[in-house]
């Protein structure tokens, strides 16, 4: 198969999609509004979980999106718990030369639905699903399954809304030295391909093209994307990650703001720089950081993973009651 047609965009991915659909046993979900086009869904009083790879365990966009909630609506009540897991996956592939097997989602998914039971899941997949090789039909396939198994996982337990997140850009330029070209054969997270960025852009444009029922697309990539082409007119060096992979500050800022425009209505935001200040500079910042990080850390474990290794404790009771006082003080400062 020709690999450029994973380059094309809108109409070559709606093929890709329909012949999945039809011949590689992928359940064939009822028809939906264009996730373009999706009406904002309420999170007030819904349980929400989030899952990831690396990105989302560093957590700094979810806890972005917690304050902007209760900062913005003080009176309202919202409960996110993002459970984001380093290396994982969400199709099941690793690369040879990972220090263990990466982790897939599926390994934890049906247990992280029956602790957590939530209404809505967000997942943002697909950094390490191109296992920084160039594109290939087989991984591809593989990306969609994965995709598509979460979505009828997660029906199939009650929740309500499945929201998918694109994966944030592959930046090259961070890493230059540690690329490597067509004709290599030890493509990885050490060396990856030079053109990764579009394989990661391969991936979103199909999430973003899926019409399914009570499923929603949030477009990091096109976003983050579309800022660092602009910044990079004025300062070639501007970068929003320091190894190509993990978002800065500003990078998970502006993805939670990506987010929340395309799923919540009436949050406001100014301009990103001067955001970034004033979110740092607010108390109530810290504590919902800190209770976040608390839960999240807590509600991994309780639901267990293997990675390299296996984890899992016994009980959530004490990060709950830990996660209550926080919130407590969190409801004064909001309040006065």
């Amino acid at each position: 198969m020709n690999l450029n047609i994973f380059s094309i965009k809108t109409f070559k991915m709606s093929v890709t999609l329909c012949l999945c659909l039809l011949f590689s046993g992928i359940p064939n979900f009822a028809r939906g509004e264009s996730s373009a086009k999706f009406a904002a869904i309420s999170l007030e009083n819904k349980k929400v979980m989030i899952l990831g790879d690396s990105i989302t365990k560093a957590g700094t966009y979810v806890s972005y999106i917690e304050y902007y909630l209760q900062k913005q609506n003080p009176d309202k009540k919202y409960d996110i718990i993002s459970i984001g897991l380093s290396s994982e996956t969400v199709s099941g592939l690793s690369e040879n030369d990972h220090p263990f097997p990466r982790p897939c989602v599926h390994e934890r998914l049906e247990r992280a639905l029956d602790k957590i039971k939530p209404d809505i899941v967000a997942a943002c997949y697909g950094m390490n699903d191109g296992i920084y090789h160039p594109q290939s039909s087989e991984r591809m396939e593989a990306f969609q399954k994965g995709i598509y198994k979460l979505i009828e996982v997660c029906k199939g337990k009650g929740v309500k809304h499945v929201i998918l997140n694109t994966p944030p850009p592959f930046d090259p330029l961070p890493v230059a030295k540690k690329l490597h070209k067509d004709d290599a054969s030890n493509f990885g997270y050490k060396h990856p391909y030079f053109k990764y960025a579009g394989v990661l852009e391969d991936y979103s444009d199909w999430i973003m093209n899926l019409k399914l029922d009570s499923v929603s697309s949030v477009d990091f990539n096109t976003a983050l994307t579309e800022y660092l082409k602009k910044k990079r007119k004025s300062d070639k060096a501007f970068k929003f990650s320091n190894d190509g992979v993990h978002p800065s500050g500003m990078g998970h800022l502006m993805m939670a703001q990506v987010f929340l425009k395309g799923i919540v209505s009436g949050i406001k935001f100014g301009e990103l720089n001067a955001e970034y200040k004033k979110v740092h500079s607010d108390p109530l910042f810290r504590l919902v950081s800190d209770r976040r990080k608390l839960r999240s850390k807590g509600w991994l474990e309780y639901v267990g993973y293997t990675r390299g290794k296996t984890v899992r404790k016994d009980s959530i009771k004490d990060v709950q009651a830990k996660a209550a006082d926080l919130q407590t003080i969190i409801e004064a400062l909001k309040n006065k």
